[in-house]
Formats: C-alpha cells, sequence, structure tokens
C-alpha cells in the first residue's frame, strides 16, 4: 500500500484561495476596459494605454521589498486584508478620472495594494503545503489568480456591453471588497524578525523572478491588447479571454502535479515554447479562428509557468524568509508591467496590435534563454535532464 500523502487542500486553503479568486476577478475586469477606457473616454494615445496600464506596477515594485518584511514580520493575514481594501477604495479613483494624469495617480494606489495582497495570500498558501506538495499548492492558487484574470474580462465585457464603464469600475470594487473579507481568514504564519543584514532582494529569488518578468512581459501583449486587436477585426474580445481562461483552468487542474512529478525546471521550459507559439499564432494569423487559437495555445503554455518557477523559489527559500522570497519574485511581476507595457505600447503605436504579440513572443524567448542558462535548479533537482521537453 502507497504511503498516504500529507493533506493539502482544507477549509482555511479554500478561503484563502476564494479571497484570491474574488480579487483576481476583479483585477482581470480591469484588463479590456482600461485600454478602451483611456483611447475611447479619455482621448489617450497607444502610448498612453501602456502607460496607464503599467502605472499599478510601479508603486508595486517600490512596495515589495518593504511589504516581503512586514509580511514576516506581522503575518501574512495584515497584507491580504489591508491590499484588497486598499485596491477597492482606489478604484473611486478610476471612477473619477477625468484625464489621462488622474488615471495614473488612481493606478499607482492600486499598486500599494497589489503589493501587499498577492504577497500575503501566495505565502500563506506556501505556508499551508507540505514542502512534496508546493508545485501543487501554487497551481491551485493559480487557478485563482490566472483564472480570475482571464475570467475578469469576459465580466467586464458584458458589464460594459449591458450598462457603461462606471458598473465596471463597481462591480470589481464589490469583488475587491469581498476578498478582503474572505482574507480575515487568512492564517498569519510565521513571525519572525528579517536578519539585520539580509539584502533588500531575497536572493533565491533574484535569478527565477527574471525569467517570470520575461514571461510576463510576453503575455501582457495578450491581455492589454487583444481587446484593441479584436474590435479591428470586429470580433468580441469576451469569449476569447473565456476561452483562454477555460483553457488556463484545465491545465491547472490536470496539471497541477507536473511541477512536482516531473521537476519545474522541465515544466517551465516546456511552458515558455509553447507560450511563445501561441503569441506567433496571434501575430500571424489575423482571423476569429487565429484569436481563439492563439488564445488557448498561449493558456497552455502559460498555466505550468508560474507555479513551476515558484517552486524553484520556495525549495530554496527557509521557512522564515517566505514572504522576502515571494515579494521578490512577485516584484519581477510588477517590472514586467512597469517596463514591457511601455515598450509594448510604443511597438503598437507605431505599427499594429500583431507587432505587439510578436515582440511579446521575442521576450519570451529569452525567458527561454534565461532559464536555461542563468537559472540553478535546487539539489532534489539536480537529476533534471535537458533539453526537457521530450518528457512531458
Amino acid at each position: 500500500m502507497s504511503e498516504q500523502r500529507p493533506r493539502l487542500v482544507t477549509p482555511t486553503f479554500v478561503v484563502v484561495s476564494l479571497a484570491g479568486l474574488a480579487y483576481f476577478v476583479a483585477l482581470g475586469m480591469l484588463v479590456p476596459t482600461l485600454p478602451r477606457f483611456v483611447k475611447d473616454e479619455l482621448g489617450g494615445s497607444g502610448t498612453e494605454v501602456g502607460i496607464a496600464a503599467g502605472a499599478m506596477a510601479v508603486t508595486a515594485a517600490l512596495m515589495r521589498p518593504w511589504v516581503g518584511r512586514t509580511g514576516d514580520r506581522a503575518g501574512r493575514r495584515r497584507l491580504v486584508v489591508t491590499g484588497a481594501s486598499i485596491m477597492a477604495v482606489s478604484l473611486v479613483g478610476y471612477a473619477l478620472a477625468d484625464s489621462v494624469a488622474v488615471l495614473v495617480v488612481a493606478r499607482l494606489v492600486s499598486g500599494i495594494g497589489e503589493a501587499m495582497f498577492f504577497v500575503g495570500a501566495a505565502t500563506a498558501i506556501q505556508d499551508m503545503a507540505p514542502d512534496e506538495r508546493r508545485g501543487e499548492a501554487a497551481s491551485y492558487f493559480s487557478l485563482a489568480v490566472w483564472g480570475g484574470i482571464g475570467i475578469g474580462p469576459a465580466i467586464a465585457e458584458t458589464v460594459r456591453d449591458h450598462w457603461d464603464t462606471d458598473h465596471v469600475w463597481l462591480v470589481a470594487g464589490g469583488l475587491f471588497v469581498t476578498a478582503a473579507i474572505l482574507g480575515r481568514w487568512t492564517p498569519p504564519g510565521t513571525y519572525a524578525e528579517p536578519p539585520a543584514d539580509r539584502p533588500l532582494l531575497h536572493p533565491a529569488a533574484i535569478r527565477p523572478g527574471m525569467v517570470l518578468l520575461l514571461t510576463v512581459m510576453g503575455l501582457s501583449a495578450f491581455q492589454t491588447f487583444l481587446a484593441l486587436y479584436a474590435d479591428g477585426l470586429g470580433v468580441s474580445a469576451g469569449p476569447i479571454f473565456a476561452a483562454y481562461s477555460a483553457a488556463v483552468v484545465a491545465m491547472r487542474l490536470f496539471g497541477a502535479t507536473l511541477a512536482d512529478r516531473r521537476g519545474p525546471m522541465r515544466v517551465a521550459a516546456a511552458g515558455i515554447v509553447v507560450q511563445a507559439g501561441g503569441l506567433m499564432i496571434l501575430a500571424l494569423w489575423p482571423s476569429t479562428l487565429g484569436l481563439y487559437v492563439g488564445a488557448v495555445v498561449l493558456a497552455v503554455g502559460v498555466a505550468p509557468i508560474y507555479p513551476a518557477i515558484l517552486t524553484l523559489v520556495m525549495d530554496n527559500t527557509p521557512d522564515g524568509e517566505r514572504t522576502a522570497a515571494v515579494a521578490t519574485f512577485s516584484l519581477f511581476f510588477d517590472l514586467s508591467q512597469g517596463l514591457g507595457l511601455p515598450v509594448l505600447g510604443t511597438v503598437v503605436g507605431a505599427s499594429s496590435e500583431r507587432w505587439g504579440f510578436a515582440t511579446g513572443a521575442g521576450m519570451v524567448g529569452l525567458a527561454l534563454v534565461a532559464l536555461l542558462v542563468w537559472v540553478e535548479p535546487p539539489a532534489r533537482h539536480k537529476d533534471e535532464p535537458l533539453p526537457i521537453v521530450p518528457e512531458l
């Protein structure tokens, strides 16, 4: 008889995941709404779309090191509840914005909440996971992250079509409040005073974080410019985002144990290759079918990358330093938005959305190089063979 695996999914695990789902559905609602709001209602350019979309990442990136230390010292629950509450309050600024400048200020406030919520929730999930099920825990939680970001745009499209942009902000704000309420059940986690000589950025997360940065920069092309691209083709973006979300959810459910069983290095590499392929399909196949095929292929690639890379980080991180490591790791997500979106916006403004997708694919290609050349696997993954793809 096989040895029973330690339990992962508990009522508390489920509640924290539901808080994440509410939060990321709300965040996903902002993805297609913001570019249209800037362009159609505020009269902004493609570059201004990129600046407004990426502004949230600026304050989030600046806050991450402080948030990491606070989470280890004061607990994860405070970060989750406060972060979701700040996001809800920031949407008042979106509703009142009558210029791109005002909207950018509101997005900067949102960045404070984003830094706090994600780090608190993601660390709490890892706190509750047995060592041998960390990748699985990250997969389940990332259902809330990427599933919510995928479902949110479809909800936003429906709300916007039936009412207006203000109602999108209202519904999203209600979901952020829901996340704050559910976040009250987040375990506080391990309290530890960070060593005085510990670097501001946790060393275990820097190189994996660079891989994350490049993959998310590529994904941002899809998330930010698909709605505008679909409009130009006379196609509704909502069902495409829904198809993307469904594919992510399916991959995360049926492939939750991939990183633990096959090893995070090989799973991350395979996902990166497929993600780049999805972006190139979008760039080269300008049709309704091309949009759906590209979105689904992209989702299949994106789904395993985050759990695999986070597993690499956690395997090299002591228990009392998890929040700091997650904060550093997620800092690169913020940087991907702050650096990638203005670049992609400039490319799109000078050419077209198709060139934006192609540029995103190039960024993802660099992520594969960084993973294979620069990232050293933890001791328990040393024997994973490379190249990786054929064994998946």
